[in-house]
């Protein structure tokens, strides 16, 4: 299957998005796509063979799963590229539009379990919720 693209466009400063789309404290608070679930824990070694480790559950406790990505490349403020535990790939790239506009684009190869769109649609729902976060924090 063709890789799925998305991206958004944060009212915030580039290093100000990286630092909260990297930092567990901040993860912890945006890695979801809805308000009934949450990301309990997240920890991240933000270099090349480093591992981000983050977990997804819905609050009721009724299912959650583990979402663990290892690093292949890394430019600061511009670039971060790893695979998944199956191999999957996944690229997030950081654009400066401006001083206080930074474009995040996300590309990942999709699973075979579920749709394109519905991939897409989740994916794009966590980057939503990422982008409020930035911007009201």
């Amino acid at each position: 299957m063709e890789p799925i693209k998305i991206d958004i466009a944060i009212l915030a400063p580039v290093q100000k998005v990286w630092d909260y789309f990297n930092k567990p404290e901040h993860i912890v608070n945006w890695n979801f796509a809805s308000e009934d679930w949450h990301c309990p824990t997240a920890s991240n070694d933000l270099r090349v063979g480093g591992k981000l480790e983050t977990r997804m559950e819905a609050k009721d406790g009724s299912f959650g799963f583990d979402f663990v990505g290892i690093y292949d490349e890394i430019i600061p403020l511009q670039l971060i590229r790893y695979y998944l535990e199956d191999g999957r790939k996944v690229e997030v790239y950081f654009q400066e539009i401006d001083a206080n506009t930074t474009k995040v684009t996300e590309v990942f190869d999709p699973e075979a379990a579920n749709s394109a769109e519905m991939q897409r649609e989740g994916w794009y729902a966590i980057l939503d919720n990422f982008h409020k976060y930035v911007e009201n924090n």
